[in-house]
């Protein structure tokens, strides 16, 4: 008998943000790659922000060999470690705003992923993406 997979095809579920590992694939054992392996980039146009700028962050691989399906990505104050802004939703992405994450909308493969962050209107610092 087969294993069966299940999987989120409209992106991960809104407590992907407060499970045992956060920001750390939930599929069992795995686990995130060491930087050196990994076969993708996540790229922000700034780290420091001011109120209500946007950001626009890019998810790439190193080779034009390489596809994704899915992803989950948050904002993160740098020092704070908080939760901070939201994203802008588009055609194929769907935003968990409690808790400043973007995740992939459907389950066809990408080439990349482009994607607006929007600060907090309130608020200036720095910020990093995982």
């Amino acid at each position: 008998m087969g294993k069966v997979i299940e999987s989120f095809p409209n992106g991960a579920p809104s407590d992907t943000c407060v499970k045992k590992r956060p920001n750390q694939p939930n599929h069992g054992q795995a686990r995130p790659q060491p930087l050196h392996t990994n076969p993708f980039e996540v790229v922000a146009s700034s780290e420091s922000y001011h109120p209500g700028q946007e950001i626009s962050v890019v998810v790439y691989p190193h080779t034009k060999q390489e596809l994704f399906r899915g992803f989950f990505i948050q904002a993160r104050d740098a020092d704070t470690n908080e939760w901070i802004g939201e994203w802008v939703k588009s055609e194929n992405t769907n935003t968990i705003p409690e808790c400043a994450a973007i995740t992939h909308g459907d389950n066809k493969d990408k080439l990349a992923a482009k994607l607006i962050w929007k600060a907090p209107q309130n608020k200036r610092g720095r910020v990093y993406f995982t």
